[in-house]
């Protein structure tokens, strides 16, 4: 598995040791899917502004939101590369809004956004309330093997 980091924001720092838990959360998002892990992921940290801008241009929603996964749509499988599974792109300064309205740390938020998108970019989605009870099922499953409860 490789995880490629992008930091296109200033207002808060992204520490190496919040990357390594960002890596070790995707790798566990792997466990609980049963997935290939032989994946390459990019994990790009923004500003609000940004993420409005991305948000408008493909989801035609002119609204600033938290998170965006874009599953790579084309797959194609060479020996000896990693599968490029997608894009997450997460908005830090409303990740750190969010930790605030609901009361737990920032850290915290930004597993939980990872480990929404990685199911993002495994195909689940949360439209109708089937696919979302099993979306929301595996999520939490991560969110207890990796200790990150909302209170903690």
């Amino acid at each position: 598995m490789e995880v490629l980091f992008d930091n296109r924001q200033d207002k808060y720092k992204i520490s190496e040791d919040l990357k390594l838990k960002i890596a070790n959360t995707i790798n566990e998002t792997i466990k609980v899917e049963n997935y290939n892990n032989n994946i390459e992921i990019s994990v790009s940290f923004v500003t609000n502004e940004e993420i409005k801008s991305i948000n408008k241009k493909y989801r035609g929603k002119d609204e600033i939101t938290d998170v965006l996964s874009f599953p790579m749509e084309f797959n194609f499988e060479i020996e000896d590369v990693n599968e490029i599974l997608g894009d997450i792109i997460i908005s830090v300064e409303r990740a750190k809004e969010q930790s605030l309205e609901f009361s737990h740390s920032f850290e915290r938020e930004i597993l939980y956004l990872v480990i929404h998108s990685m199911f993002h970019l495994y195909g689940y989605d949360h439209l109708n309330e089937d696919d979302k009870i099993i979306m929301r099922s595996k999520e939490k499953e991560v969110i207890r093997n990796i200790g990150i409860y909302k209170n903690e």
